[in-house]
């Protein structure tokens, strides 16, 4: 039984048999429309979620399954003060495989730990969400045709930003791929991830603060939001939730290929204008989550579509 919790729980050609059945996925869905007849998805969701949860909710309804659970920790025993070991060994009981998200840093790795079935970590607290990294990498691959030889700029919330922190973590296996990190000061990559990068030799990045200055030379833009439920005040947040805000003007610095991803939701940092340009392709990454996950329930199940 495997479970996942971070991108790097798959081999680089894990993934890439992952991303290939997406793509089958997504040319043929009537192949794979009863591959899970029977079978049980919990989603056990702590925190406010839209996309990751109905994605998970989606992919196992298109694969003929059902799903089960909770969308919030205040409708499940969790506010009666049940821990996450005992409510991973009740959902055991009922579904064959649960995805779960927490607001604590490594609740999903305790609930593998006492589960009967295959976890998902679908995002835990500002660590990790090697879903949607997973559907980063299918939206840029299925557009660029490549993972390797891109400089990606990551823009926004890079301290407590899980899915960047997963992104670079699995991009770093890939060949030729280079990082511009654009944040305030304050929102700045966390100095373990600097010395993450540090420690793989030959990889390049750079840390700016203008957004304009970067987007010259990028083939992908990874824009984020400031999250405002990681402040522990306010006024930090007011400060700094509209520090960038990518918009037509600003666009006019990039290039004709350049690609602009987001893992959603967003607020202000990317204009609605923006939604128009063939080169966003944020909601493309949206309708690419329910495929990789239908790929990874099928691949955690153990079940094979011929």
């Amino acid at each position: 039984m495997r479970h996942l919790m971070t991108p790097l729980d798959l081999s680089v050609e894990e993934l890439d048999k992952l991303m290939d059945t997406a793509e089958d996925i997504k040319e043929q869905p009537d192949k794979y429309a009863h591959a899970c007849d029977g079978r049980v998805l919990a989603t056990l969701f702590y925190e406010p979620s839209t996309r990751t949860r109905l994605s998970f909710e989606a992919a196992m309804l298109h694969l003929g399954g059902k799903t089960l659970g909770f969308a919030d920790a205040g409708s499940s025993s969790a506010a009666k003060g049940e821990s996450v070991a005992d409510t991973i060994r009740v959902a055991s009981c009922f579904a064959d495989i649960a995805a779960m998200r927490h607001f604590k840093e490594g609740a999903p790795m305790v609930a593998a730990q006492f589960a009967q079935i295959p976890v998902i970590n679908a995002g835990d607290g500002g660590h990790q969400h090697p879903t949607q990294t997973l559907t980063d990498l299918m939206t840029m691959r299925s557009v660029r045709g490549s993972l390797s030889d891109m400089k990606i700029g990551m823009c926004g919330d890079l301290k407590f930003g899980r899915t960047v922190h997963s992104l670079i973590r699995a991009l770093l296996r890939y060949n030729n791929v280079s990082f511009v990190f654009i944040s305030p000061d304050e929102l700045r990559l966390p100095d373990y991830m600097i010395e993450e990068l540090d420690s793989h030799e030959g990889v390049e990045y750079t840390e700016v603060t203008k957004l304009e200055d970067a987007l010259p030379e990028l083939d992908v833009l990874y824009m984020t939001r400031v999250q405002k439920e990681r402040f522990f005040n306010e006024e930090d947040y007011v400060r700094l939730k509209d520090f960038y805000i990518l918009d037509s003007r600003k666009m006019e610095h990039a290039r004709e290929d350049m690609i602009v991803l987001h893992p959603l939701p967003r607020v202000n940092e990317i204009a609605v204008e923006i939604d128009n340009d063939p080169r966003a392709k944020y909601f493309d990454q949206v309708k690419n989550g329910m495929y990789i996950r239908m790929a990874l329930i099928l691949m955690l199940l153990e079940i094979q579509v011929k």
